[in-house]
């Protein structure tokens, strides 16, 4: 339904327009940016120096990054997997959202536990911080990335009907 004008030019707000063009750097620049104000936010405001310094580094850092890789992924140099774009939205995202999140949880252990153990790096509070902070970040950014990605990626049903077929 195109939009329509009034008599003093302007459109009319109840109309949808389509989506915009999947663009990386805008998600990965609003991965980074959104937690680092959220958590930052809520660190100053609580008084937890941490979590204020986490959010800038540790939380907004693993968003941005998987962000990337998952955008990345998706897209994959302009021509993206059949699978994706034809699987379901909500089982495209669980899957990524899984796999992100087991290797953010596994790369958190790692971090926590290994490096202290086998490295001349100490023991630390933000270390342990890594545990949640890489999972939950992983989780929000490959969610918002995916939807948003399938949000602007269509295939017209004669692609479909010809990507079945193969």
């Amino acid at each position: 339904m195109p939009a329509t004008k009034h008599r003093t030019g302007r459109r009319d707000r109840g109309v949808s327009r389509p989506p915009g063009p999947f663009r990386l750097w805008r998600e990965v620049l609003t991965a980074y940016a959104a937690p680092a104000l959220m958590a930052g936010t809520a660190g100053i405001v609580t008084g937890q120096r941490d979590l204020a310094v986490a959010a800038c580094t540790s939380i907004a850092g693993t968003s941005a990054v998987v962000a990337f890789l998952v955008g990345c992924w998706l897209r994959r140099g302009g021509r993206p997997r059949r699978w994706t774009l034809t699987t379901p939205r909500g089982v495209l995202t669980a899957v990524l959202v899984l796999s992100t999140v087991g290797t953010a949880a596994l790369l958190g252990w790692f971090a926590a536990q290994w490096l202290p153990a086998h490295t001349p790096i100490p023991a630390a509070p933000w270390l342990e911080r890594l545990r949640v902070d890489l999972p939950v970040s992983a989780a929000l950014a490959t969610t918002i990335v995916t939807l948003r990605w399938r949000g602007t990626t269509t295939v017209s049903p004669a692609r479909h009907q010809e990507m079945s077929t193969r």
